[in-house]
């Protein structure tokens, strides 16, 4: 339990000089794989995502017990924070990790593996260690550092999905998707199915959906619609949790997401003349439809040039406005109902109005944000 398992140089983009950087040490193991992965495979990964290369120099090691699920902001925070730290489990009060000198790292290792004493390190939890708030997920939440065994297994995959999600997003992938999205995620990583391998299923179901609605099949096309964006949950998380995500998954992915809904919405119309339902001034209800989607993220876009943060993560109504805003999932609701009630061409409708609300409501918030900033910084009040 105690073997050394390797040491490694971080080296991140800021860093150039080997001998600034710190090192790491595995100490330990655990008896269960999560996600598909053994938790060294896991800290490795984790290390490479931070810019790890092998090797054995620097003036400071990391040390890490791989019997802990670390999350991967902590390990940043335990790279770029002072020397001779001491990360605690806070509940149990157990000492995880360390930031040493490389005179003390093996030491230090024995003693986490082993329970030495650790009283000339200044000690941190993760509360106290690292920052709270996650820009890139747009949430405000600690991060986690959970003992890894057959018992905390279950309990561990939902914390860790979890905290793979988005905290500000469409009302549907936050409060529909999460629990069928977790158990395939998790069929996902044990069968090795990679990310890119979802986002091209969900490519497939995107060219579906386009040709069901061309048709005017809207049922069909729905079906393939909510299939995808289902998908479009499963890749990103998958990614997240299994620390297998890459800039092409990251332009593929965020690709499609951005480009397939006008040309849903222009099926959509194409199709209502199929079944005899067609719209009047139908260039007009394309334009409106499609030209304010691409205005909004323009809009988007603008806000987040001139302020330096996204317009849903601004104020709380902002946060709220983005769970229904006129995106693709709250457009497919409007959408289905119309189906539902067997008004196709209504559904049109409707989010042609949603989308001039919408556009509305985002130009309001850049003028909002120009008079707010005479007063101070535009900041999310997720970071408060």
């Amino acid at each position: 339990m105690a073997d050394f398992i390797f040491a490694l140089p971080i080296m991140t983009q800021a860093q150039s000089s080997p001998s600034s950087t710190p090192s790491a040490l595995i100490v330990g193991d655990a008896p269960v794989r999560l996600w598909g992965l053994t938790s060294r495979q896991r800290l490795q990964r984790q290390f490479q995502r931070l810019g790890i290369t092998e090797g054995a120099s620097g003036k400071e090691v990391l040390v890490l017990h791989a019997g802990w699920v670390f999350d991967e902001p902590l390990v940043a925070a335990l790279r770029d924070g002072p020397i001779d730290t001491l990360l605690l489990d806070e509940a149990s009060g157990k000492p995880v990790a360390a930031k040493v000198r490389t005179a003390a790292a093996q030491s230090t290792a024995e003693a986490l593996a082993g329970g030495g004493d650790l009283s000339t390190l200044a000690t941190r939890t993760p509360a106290t260690l690292a920052n709270h708030y996650n820009n890139k997920l747009r949430k405000r939440e600690i991060p986690y550092l959970l003992p890894l065994s057959a018992e905390t297994l279950t309990g561990i995959e939902k914390r860790m999905f979890s905290g793979s999600y988005k905290g500000v997003t469409d009302i549907v992938t936050k409060y529909v998707w999460p629990t069928p999205a977790r158990h395939v995620t998790k069929a996902c990583s044990i069968a090795g199915i990679t990310p890119n391998q979802v986002t091209t299923t969900s490519l497939l179901a995107v060219i579906a959906a386009f040709y069901a609605f061309w048709h005017g099949h809207f049922a069909w096309g729905l079906l393939a619609a909510w299939f995808m964006t289902f998908l479009d949950t499963v890749d990103g998380k998958l990614a997240r949790v299994t620390l297998n995500s890459s800039k092409f998954g990251d332009i593929f992915d965020h690709g499609i997401d951005l480009i397939h809904p006008p040309f849903w919405y222009w099926a959509w119309v194409v199709g209502l003349g199929v079944v005899g339902l067609p719209i009047e001034n139908t260039a007009l209800m394309l334009w409106i439809v499609i030209g304010g989607y691409v205005a909004q993220r323009i809009e988007e876009g603008l806000f987040q040039k001139l302020f330096g943060i996204q317009p849903h993560i601004w104020r709380p109504f902002d946060s709220f406005f983005r769970l229904i805003t006129a995106r693709r999932n709250p457009n497919l609701l409007l959408l289905t109902f119309a189906v539902i009630v067997g008004r196709p061409d209504l559904g049109m409708e409707w989010v042609a109005w949603w989308t001039v609300v919408g556009f509305i409501v985002h130009a309001l918030q850049i003028v909002q944000a120009f008079i707010a900033r005479r007063h101070g910084p535009i900041t999310s009040w997720l970071s408060r």
